[in-house]
């Protein structure tokens, strides 16, 4: 695989069954750009270790005043020289390559789990540690995938070194080969301490990038309440956490560092005062000696690759660690296989049922659900959408025509159930990128504006506009529309997902945020342009309810009661309390005040 050539047209299925198993599984994916790296790299350690061969025999054919032999010697100086450019060259191509094409490949997994879980995520998964796994881990794991063929190439070449030493020169050969070893080895009982300093220092980052991520979203309420500069102070307080963790880690690899510079310069100076005493002997020559030195002080460059792994698996086995929690997350068992029985595609068509509260919204109906607890209608909405409500819990699909969502691929049942939550985000972008999503094409984008009540949003983004002409479609929204209220915001989502046109829609308070005229008016809008089309809504807004052709109360995870709103509210107690709320005492005197709320809702429509 070549940069050019990404992205993949599947990364495949990690193995993430730990940190460890998913580098393993991400270094066979990159099977074949690793031996090309480390073949270069062979060329260019090997290259590196003939230098000194090139420079011993040059050396002795001074002393020997021989010409031929130092013709020779500059011939293999130069292959030598060569070797080593060409190899260096491609071996940080080739290894660049490697890294950069392992890090797009968990971007491409990263992305395909976010589109499969959508908003269960960051339910699941702190937002800053998605955070920290799409960005610095990505880069982390991509380095070792990196660094791994270097090492495999710079051990290949100390075991050659040793051994060719030995035969050329058994009696240094035989220190060198006992010291090499001890070098490599050296750094082992350093490493776990360095790595759980690297993993307090890795923890403590997350924590602050979630911190400031949570502070910059909230901003505008916290200077509303006076309250900035206490998340400010403990975002600073955490930082100085994330540098002193910081210092000591970078204290521990400093070591490690010093330990690959010192005792290999003790190795070499053990080499030298033997072999000069060998020299002085008559037991080995002048060249022989300068040929063992070069060769063991050139050992520094192979020697580094076991420092740097050392450092690269260190860092990047917590990060495939989170790494691999997050693409273990699951929606469900879900089917990936695009066709069923027969090779046609699976598609659903119909009613749509929670077998587990017994939630029923009829094909082509308007159905309100009400719940007293908004997180469980958070839930709720989750599951229809085709999400299990805990990972690992025991779960019942809904069903869509009678067909399980589990069962349909995941194109399928996107397309078939779209879920709006509360907390709808929009991207940054001109307003026509933004409603440019996949839809039916038989809901025109000023058709969803209309029905979304978006006329004030389309007059303050013309306004706003500096270099479109006046055009709202042309207009830049800023990153999760900060520039824009929350209204505004929740409108401009609605009208997308209206645009959209799935067969069945779920809307989990698509008014929260808006004012009680422009709510009557939304509720409208969505009835008119549903009409026909499968729409769920959860709320509690009366002037919602009251445009829903049936009403269903879910208490306590099960549906209780099923009629309109102004029969729930005249029969039901539980649905009174939810939609007007009332205490239970207020409830005893309940009735002369239902006429009041049916005018003031019959005024509303």
């Amino acid at each position: 695989m070549q940069i050019r050539d990404l992205p993949y047209a599947d990364p495949g299925v990690p193995d993430v069954r730990s940190g460890t198993r998913f580098l393993i599984w991400l270094g066979r994916q990159q099977l074949g750009g690793q031996v090309k790296s480390m073949l270069w790299g062979l060329l260019h350690h090997l290259g590196i270790a003939g230098l000194p061969l090139g420079t011993g025999i040059a050396v002795q054919a001074v002393v020997d005043r021989d010409g031929g032999r130092l013709a020779v010697a500059g011939v293999l100086l130069v292959v030598m020289g060569a070797a080593i450019a060409i190899g260096d060259v491609m071996l940080h191509r080739t290894a660049v390559t490697n890294w950069i094409t392992a890090s797009a490949r968990v971007q491409q997994l990263l992305s395909r789990k976010t589109a499969e879980l959508g908003s269960l995520l960051t339910r699941r998964v702190a937002a800053g540690e998605v955070v920290a796994v799409s960005t610095g881990d990505v880069e982390k794991i991509g380095w070792f995938v990196e660094a791994l063929s270097r090492f495999v190439a710079g051990a290949v070449v100390l075991v050659l070194i040793c051994v060719g030493l030995f035969v050329y020169e058994p009696s240094l050969g035989v220190v060198v080969a006992v010291g090499i070893p001890f070098l490599a080895l050296s750094v082992l009982p350093l490493l776990p301490r360095a790595t759980r300093r690297a993993d307090v220092q890795r923890e403590k980052a997350g924590k602050a990038t979630e911190l400031a991520s949570d502070t910059v979203a909230g901003l505008r309420v916290l200077r509303g309440i006076g309250g900035e500069e206490l998340f400010l102070g403990r975002y600073r307080a955490a930082s100085q956490e994330v540098r002193r963790a910081a210092v000591r880690s970078a204290r521990m690899w400093a070591l490690i560092s010093a330990t690959q510079v010192v005792l290999p310069g003790i190795l070499l100076i053990v080499v030298v005062a033997y072999g000069a005493r060998l020299a002085l002997d008559g037991r080995i020559t002048v060249g022989e000696l300068v040929t063992v030195y070069s060769t063991v002080a050139l050992t520094l460059y192979p020697l580094r690759n076991f420092e740097e792994i050392a450092m690269a698996f260190s860092f990047s086995r917590p990060s495939a660690k989170r790494a691999a929690r997050v693409l273990a997350l699951a929606r469900t068992s879900t089917t990936t296989d695009a066709t069923g029985a027969g090779g046609e595609d699976r598609k659903a068509h119909g009613d749509l049922y929670d077998p587990l509260t017994g939630l029923l919204a009829p094909a082509g109906r308007f159905t309100a659900v009400v719940c007293g607890d908004p997180d469980v209608a958070g839930r709720l909405a989750d599951r229809l959408g085709g999400h299990p409500a805990e990972p690992g819990a025991d779960h019942t699909s809904v069903l869509l025509g009678g067909v399980p969502l589990d069962e349909l691929p995941l194109g399928a049942a996107r397309t078939a159930v779209l879920v709006q939550d509360k907390d709808p985000v929009l991207l940054s972008g001109t307003l026509h990128e933004l409603l440019d999503v996949p839809r039916s094409g038989e809901v025109l984008p000023a058709q969803a504006l209309a029905a979304a009540r978006c006329e004030d949003v389309l007059d303050a983004l013309a306004q706003a506009s500096v270099d479109s002409d006046g055009d709202p479609m042309r207009t830049r929204i800023t990153e999760r529309g900060r520039s824009l209220s929350g209204g505004q915001r929740q409108r401009l989502a609605l009208a997308r997902s209206l645009m959209a046109d799935p067969e069945v829609l779920v809307l989990d308070e698509p008014t929260s945020a808006v004012d009680a005229h422009t709510e009557a008016r939304v509720a409208a809008g969505i009835s008119e342009l549903r009409e026909a089309r499968t729409t769920v809504v959860l709320a509690s807004s009366p002037l919602l309810l009251d445009r829903a052709d049936r009403v269903v109360l879910v208490d306590e995870g099960q549906a209780v009661a099923v009629g309109t709103h102004r029969e729930l509210l005249a029969r039901e107690p539980r649905y009174r309390a939810v939609v007007t709320r009332e205490t239970d005492e207020e409830l005893d005197t309940a009735g002369p005040r239902l006429g009041e709320i049916e005018a003031l809702e019959g005024e509303s429509a």
